[in-house]
Parts: structure tokens; C-alpha cells; sequence
């Protein structure tokens, strides 16, 4: 019997018992991954259908009814006069903001590192790198002190300015124009007569959407998920979204009993809500994801 062949017609040798072994461990551990990431947000799709009686009593995974869930959004979008409405549209309003001063920083600020040479220049990039290694949350006290004392605390801008400084967009602009941008193309329209700001605005710019979207979509999903900032620096009905969930987490009684006799929030309630706030990112990733996959793989090749 001759040996089986492969796509091309060659002849393929025989999986040996290790390898074969290492396949079934691969897909094995694969597939162990996939369900736990995949079983939670099959629930969470669920249970939104559901009353709090048949999330803990009937199967988990069993689809409950559509008068449920109609009942659910009217007692989320009814709570306080609409909060759940005003804690979205704070969220936009803060992220979108901070979004275009993001931009407009940090892709002149990457081409500028990347093309262009000046004094300091190594300097700040590796400032950038060192700043993109410190944790969010450590610098969150050094930032309310900051904004306290520069009377901000409840302001809009005591959120949208720190959700600005995002050096790691810089970093990826400075990597994309490093990699994916010819200079020689930048040279020839100075040679043609553009000076640098026509060299970045018409030749550059029309090169960078992926970075662009890239460096927006990072910056969008990481301040709309930012939750302890936001807590410290917004609060009352200046929240955004995430910490709105956590106030409306304090008013499920399973999770705070002491509350029990005054809520209006139920437990599939919070579920829909939580499906409410991760929405916008779904859907910001759906409609700019062929520019994502473009802007992680652009600098994957030198020139």
C-alpha cells in the first residue's frame, strides 16, 4: 500500500504515536479554552430571558421566554428615569473626546519619532517604552491628587484628559511608520517640493488608516472598560457605563442584601445590562476590523 500523499501529490510520511499524541493534547487543550471562554457568554446571551427563579432552579443553558426579556429591558431602562441611558451617553461623550485628542497626539507623535531625527529623540522613546510598562491602576492616585489640586474632581475632563495619554499608540504608530511607510516615497514629494507638513498630511496620513484605527480602536475599548478612574473622579449621574454596573450591582440583592427590600434590579436584569454596555465595542470592532487585522500585520515586514 503506498504511503498517503499530501495537497501537492508528495508523499506524506505516517504520524508517528508522539506526534499523533501531541495533536490529540493540542486540540484537547484548545478545545478546554474555547469552553471556558465560550460557556460564560453563552450563559450571560441567556440569561437575560430568564427570571431569577430559573437561573438558579432550571438548566443554565435553557433559553427561558421573550416576555421575560421584555420585562427585564423595562425595569433597566425605567431605573432612576433612564440612568442606565445617561451612564451610556457619558460614556461616549468621555471615550469619543478623549478618542480625537488621542489622535491628534499621539499619530503626529509617532511619524515624528519614526521619520524624523531631532535632539532627545532616543530619549523619548524610551520614556514612551518605560511609561507603557507601569499599570493603569498605579497611577491612579497620583493622577486624583494631580486633578484635586488642580480642582477637576467632577469635571468631564478629570476622565477625558488622563483617557488621553496613551503612549502606547504612540509606540504603534512610531513601529508602523518604522516598518510599513517607504521613505523614499516621503523623499520624493520633498523633492517635488512638499514641505513636511504637506509630506505628513497628504502622503503619510493616506498610508496610516490602519494604524489609525488601530491605535482608536485600542484606545476606545480600554477607556470604555475603565472602571476605577472614572469610580474616583466621576460621581453620581456623571458616571460612565462601568461603574453605573457596579452601582446597579449594588442593587440586586444577591449581591447586597442589606438592599434587598428596595431594589428594582434583578439578577437577569444586570445580565442585560452587562450585554448593554459591551455592545458599542461589538460592534466598533464589526465594522472596523478589516482595518485592525491590516494594522497588526503592517509592520510584521520590513521594507
Amino acid at each position: 500500500m503506498s504511503a498517503p500523499s499530501n495537497v501537492l501529490g508528495r508523499p506524506q510520511a505516517a504520524m508517528t504515536p508522539g506526534e499523533w499524541l501531541g495533536r490529540v493534547f493540542a486540540v484537547l487543550l484548545l478545545t478546554i479554552f474555547a469552553l471556558f471562554f465560550l460557556v460564560p457568554l453563552i450563559w450571560l446571551l441567556i440569561a437575560p430571558t430568564k427570571t431569577d427563579r430559573q437561573l438558579l432552579l432550571e438548566n443554565p443553558f435553557a433559553f427561558g421566554d421573550l416576555s421575560t426579556l421584555a420585562a427585564n429591558w423595562n425595569s433597566l431602562v425605567t431605573f432612576q428615569n433612564g440612568l442606565l441611558w445617561t451612564w451610556i451617553g457619558n460614556s461616549a461623550f468621555y471615550c469619543g473626546a478623549a478618542l480625537v485628542i488621542t489622535l491628534v497626539i499621539s499619530i503626529p507623535a509617532g511619524y515624528a519619532m519614526a521619520l524624523t531625527e531631532f535632539r532627545g529623540r532616543k530619549t523619548l522613546l524610551a520614556v514612551t517604552l518605560i511609561v507603557m510598562l507601569v499599570p493603569s491602576t498605579a497611577l491612579v492616585l497620583p493622577i486624583f491628587l494631580e486633578l484635586s489640586a488642580m480642582k477637576l474632581i467632577g469635571n468631564p475632563l478629570a476622565v477625558i484628559l488622563p483617557f488621553s495619554f496613551f503612549p502606547f499608540g504612540v509606540y504603534l504608530t512610531y513601529i508602523y511608520f518604522s516598518t510599513a511607510v517607504s521613505r523614499d516615497l516621503l523623499d520624493a514629494a520633498r523633492i517635488d517640493g512638499a514641505n513636511e507638513f504637506q509630506v505628513f498630511w497628504k502622503i503619510a496620513m493616506p498610508l496610516a488608516t490602519p494604524v489609525i484605527a488601530l491605535v482608536g480602536f485600542f484606545n476606545f475599548t480600554g477607556n470604555w472598560n475603565n472602571y476605577f478612574l472614572p469610580y474616583v473622579t466621576l460621581p453620581g449621574r456623571k458616571s460612565p457605563i462601568q461603574v453605573g454596573l457596579a452601582e446597579l450591582l449594588s442593587n440586586v440583592p444577591a449581591f447586597n442584601p442589606t438592599n434587598a427590600g428596595s431594589t428594582t434590579i434583578s439578577l437577569s436584569a444586570l445580565a442585560l445590562a452587562t450585554l448593554i454596555a459591551i455592545a458599542p465595542v461589538l460592534i466598533v470592532f464589526l465594522f472596523s476590523q478589516r482595518f485592525l487585522v491590516t494594522g497588526m500585520t503592517a509592520g510584521g515586514t520590513k521594507e
